[in-house]
């Protein structure tokens, strides 16, 4: 015990506080149950140790993971029982994930000490989402994404440009220091090595690459009991993905292709993209249904397709890869028949700089959006798309 307490202080003495994301104060820290999910490498942790820097008093706070070799001969309740019998009022438990029967050992600690606050996060969404369902009625939960471009540029440059709505976007409300920064560098910097907080430390696609490679051979085979045949197939899936996307998905060529049951298919999709690799883009319902069928599948963020892609990859689709990855935080988006992506409504249609509305012209101007890359300066319904990059 007290070489967790000595561990605790350390790692949280050591973060840095200089620039905490907007997410932190949307979560309500003073909840009992806090849950903090994300993909891989977007911040959790940091997060966590900053709010704990920041608001905690340390002698009452304590910061585990849940992989840590202490819970190899002892059990969770049992440090809530004497983290708390020493006076302990916060707990935080990273990874939580990693800890068989954690769902049930969280109830408990929940319902027996009503004093003691736990935070726990974790980055296998899939094996978190098949647990955290008994704690519904129980816990608060918050999705972490990875950076918007808006936030790549605080923390480069030591700013704290404001978020936009949507609405304050499409109306070219976006206020930016143009005297001084140029959003285009910044941008292309951005969809090449600025979606992960771990830009900052250096050697990227490195450090990416290490992600990717904990969830194909560690999360989802975890979670879904692959032999090693199967996560060969996953990994050989994710790469052609890479070399495709994005793409509509021929369930029988992929199968002729990978030799993968065409009923599994499916299911890898979901698990790429519960984990944050992939993205789905799926029809809009008719009706009171819910969503349709998948209509294309795009890697999650840009930067992945730098990593993983064997050559450059195509700008337009690196374009309407971050519109997509933005824009799905906070608002629902379908693919439209007559244009990239449908919004609340309104139609966008994604491109360079000399993108011109003709693909939009059967459709209400005043629902109707070009997003262009390349251009600094939105004008009526022409949008610079890296001013969606301010959404949150």
């Amino acid at each position: 015990m007290e070489r967790l307490f000595t561990s605790s202080r350390k790692l949280v003495q050591n973060i840095k506080t200089h620039y905490v994301r907007d997410m932190h104060n949307d979560i309500n820290w003073n909840s009992r149950l806090v849950a903090i999910l994300g993909s891989r490498g977007t911040g959790k942790t940091t997060m966590m140790l900053q709010h704990i820097q920041l608001y905690e008093d340390l002698n009452e706070t304590l910061y585990v993971t849940a992989d840590d070799f202490y819970f190899t001969t002892h059990r969770l309740e049992e440090l809530a029982e004497k983290f708390v019998l020493y006076g302990g009022k916060h707990l935080y438990i990273d990874e939580i994930h990693k800890y068989k029967g954690w769902t049930t050992e969280i109830k408990n600690i929940y319902d027996k000490y009503t004093d003691l606050k736990v935070v726990y996060s974790g980055s296998s969404i899939l094996e978190l989402e098949k647990g955290g369902s008994d704690l519904s009625r129980r816990k608060i939960e918050y999705h972490l994404p990875g950076l918007s471009f808006r936030e790549y540029i605080n923390i480069k440059e030591n700013l704290h440009l404001p978020k936009y709505t949507l609405e304050d976007i499409l109306a070219g409300k976006v206020d930016f220091p143009y005297q001084t920064l140029k959003p285009l560098q910044l941008f292309e910097e951005y969809i090449r090595e600025g979606y992960y907080p771990f830009f900052i430390e250096g050697d990227y696609s490195m450090r990416l690459t290490g992600v990717i490679k904990q969830i194909v051979e560690e999360d989802v085979p975890n979670f879904a009991d692959f032999d090693v045949a199967s996560v060969h197939k996953l990994k050989k899936f994710l790469y052609v993905l890479a070399q495709s996307v994005p793409f509509k998905p021929n369930y029988s060529k992929l199968e002729r292709d990978l030799g993968i049951s065409r009923n599994t298919l499916p299911q890898y999709l979901l698990y790429l993209e519960k984990t944050g690799l992939i993205s789905l883009l799926r029809e809009k319902a008719k009706g009171i249904k819910l969503l349709e069928k998948v209509e294309k599948v795009y890697l999650q963020n840009p930067n992945l397709s730098y990593v993983l892609s064997e050559t450059t990859p195509d700008i337009g689709h690196i374009r309407e890869t971050i519109f997509f990855a933005w824009i799905k935080v906070n608002h629902f988006i379908s693919s439209s028949k007559v244009s990239d992506f449908e919004i609340d409504e309104n139609t966008f249609e994604i491109g360079g700089k000399n993108k011109t509305r003709k693909q939009l012209s059967s459709i209400d101007a005043e629902k109707a959006y070009v997003v262009k890359d390349g251009i600094e300066y939105s004008f009526q319904h022409t949008i610079p798309l890296w001013m969606f990059g301010f959404i949150y």
